[in-house]
Order: C-alpha cells, then structure tokens, then sequence
C-alpha cells in the first residue's frame, strides 16, 4: 500500500518532500494519509465515496488541482490509460517531485518502464506487491502527451479514460435498454449512470417528466452532462448508495458495478438493490441488469414483494424487482 511504501521511501530512501503545497491524485479510502501535512495537503479526488471519506477526516479535497504545488503523489489506478492521464496532470502543475505509486496488478511496472524511457526516475522502493517511484519535474520532459480528456466514440458518445466502458456502449446496458416498457413512470432514476447511455434511451420517452442520472465517478458524469442535454435530466455526482434522493421514483434502472479494484464485490451491487427500494415510491419498480453469476435474486427478494427474472444471455440476467419492502431497510 502506499502508506507503507511511502513512510520507507521518506526513512532513508532517498526521498524528500520539500516544503510548500504537496497534491495527492485519486488515494483509495484504504490509504492512510495521516504521514502527509494536512494543512498543506490538497487530494484531488473524483471518486464521491473517497471524496466524502477524506473530507470526513479533515483532507481539503478537490475535483481538480489549483494552482501549483511542490510535490504530488499520484496513486494509480487500474485503467492504464486515466493513469497515464494522472501523471501527465501531476507533472503540469508541479514544481519539484512527483512521486508515482501502485500495486503490481495495476500496471506500475510498466510505466516505471515508459518514464524511465523519457527521463529519469528515482527513490524505486517495491513493498507489498507493489511499487513507489519519483520524478524530478526540473529534468523531466513534457508528458503533455499522455494527457488525455473526454472524447467522442465512433458511436456518437463522450467518453473518457477511467470511465466505466469508455470505449463504446456497454453489451449489458444495451440490453437492459432493449427490454426496458415504454412506461416508465415520470420519474425516473438512473442510479451508476456512467457516461448517460440508459439516460439518454429512457429519455427518448415523452411521458417521462425528470431521470436523475446519479454516479460516484466525476468524469463519467461530466460526460454525461454532454451525451445527455434533454432538460428533463438532472445531474447529481454522488453515492448511489447513500443518495438522499429528496422524492420517490416510479421507476430505478441500473447496470450496478460489482467492484471497486480487481476483486469482486457482491456487497456493492447489493448496495446498489436495498437503495433502489429505499427511493422508489410504494409501486415502484426496479429495471436492473448483472451479470449471469452473481447472485442478486435473494438480495432483491429481501427488499422487493415481486422479482422476476426477465431473460437475457449467456453472460447477463434481466431482473425486475417491483413493490418495495418499507420495513427491511
């Protein structure tokens, strides 16, 4: 983990932060920070539930970095390309070290390799299945290429690296698309909206008043408010999970994610389910998709009188859950 490979680079080995602002990109919530000056410490954080949990603990947190900084620590994560946008950023608005952290299984080694090919690298420390290294921004070149931002897919969507299925429509939406009634109810939510693909489709519907695209991941969301600009839609970057909604839905609809790393999650989809219930209004209903192994059905029985499986293929399950359950929160 960072925190551990980090406090052995700053004892003796060979790494030094200098004083002045220092910036963290995308730490995981399992990260402890507490090493790190707070009073000088910005996060730039896109992930809501991290945001949240490092605000909980006095972190200034932010979308975006502002202004510049003495050193920075980027945090990788497991899409290559947002990584390579991560470090591109860091090395833009700092003046000093930018120090590159992450687990084998996210690709560390391979950029250690790429940034040694451009310039050079120091205090490499490998603790924990993974690995720390830094850059010197008075030598290093631009990596102005590696810079990346949201872009149109040949499908006609924004998308952009890190962004859940960024390279085109997700085969699972388009099904849960395909099978969704033409009514929904006036009120709508999309609960892990991504990038808006089930937005956009159930607003191609007159009778639906508002959908209120809800999603934990910044980027994704603003491509969204791009694939998506119907007045009906409202926008809001948040935990699905714990999204004090403010009214109740006649219908929820969603591709729920199932992990936050590498290894799966049940746990998050189910999350996904008992929220759905928690909003939706006495009659509502609960429009999902998942993939064919995970076991949904009992998490929905809990939260939902009626569940029904609905069809669908060899690798995705279409369920419906309808009349949530009040008193099983």
């Amino acid at each position: 983990m960072l925190d551990a490979r980090l406090a052995l680079a700053l004892d003796g080995g060979g790494l030094a932060l200098p004083q002045g602002r220092i910036a963290v990109f995308a730490p995981s919530s399992a990260v402890n920070l507490d090493q790190l000056p707070k009073e000088r410490t910005l996060l730039v954080l896109g992930h809501k539930p991290d945001f949240d949990h490092f605000s909980a603990l006095g972190f200034d947190c932010a979308v975006a970095p502002g202004g510049t900084f003495a050193a920075s620590i980027v945090c990788l994560p497991r899409a290559k390309a947002q990584a390579r946008v991560l470090i591109a950023q860091a090395l833009a608005v700092t003046q000093g070290v930018v120090v590159i952290d992450g687990q084998k299984t996210d690709g560390v080694d391979s950029l250690l390799r790429e940034a040694r090919k451009r310039t050079d690298v120091f205090s490499v420390l490998s603790k924990a299945h993974g690995k720390l290294f830094a850059i010197s921004t008075d030598s290093a070149p631009s990596f102005a290429d590696w810079a990346d931002g949201p872009a149109l897919t040949s499908g006609g969507f924004w998308t952009a690296p890190g962004v859940f299925s960024a390279d085109g429509v997700d085969p699972a939406s388009a099904l849960l698309a395909s099978a969704l009634p033409d009514k929904l109810g006036g009120y709508v939510a999309d609960l892990g909206a991504g990038w808006g693909f089930l937005s956009a489709h159930i607003l191609t519907r007159p009778a639906v008043k508002e959908v209120h695209l809800v999603e934990a991941n910044h980027m994704a969301l603003e491509c969204a408010r791009r694939n998506v600009t119907d007045p009906r839609a409202r926008f809001h970057w948040e935990d699905a999970t714990t999204w004090q909604a403010g009214l109740r839905f006649d219908t929820v609809v969603m591709n729920p994610p199932f992990h936050t790393g590498r290894t799966p999650e049940v746990s998050l989809g189910q999350a996904f389910v008992a929220a759905a219930a928690r909003i939706l209004s006495p009659q509502g209903q609960l429009w999902m998709v998942a993939n064919r192994h995970l076991p949904y059905e009992t998490t929905l029985g809990t939260y939902f009188a009626k569940v029904t499986e609905l069809g669908g293929d060899a690798r995705f399950k279409l369920l419906q859950g309808a009349r949530p359950l009040r008193a099983r929160k």
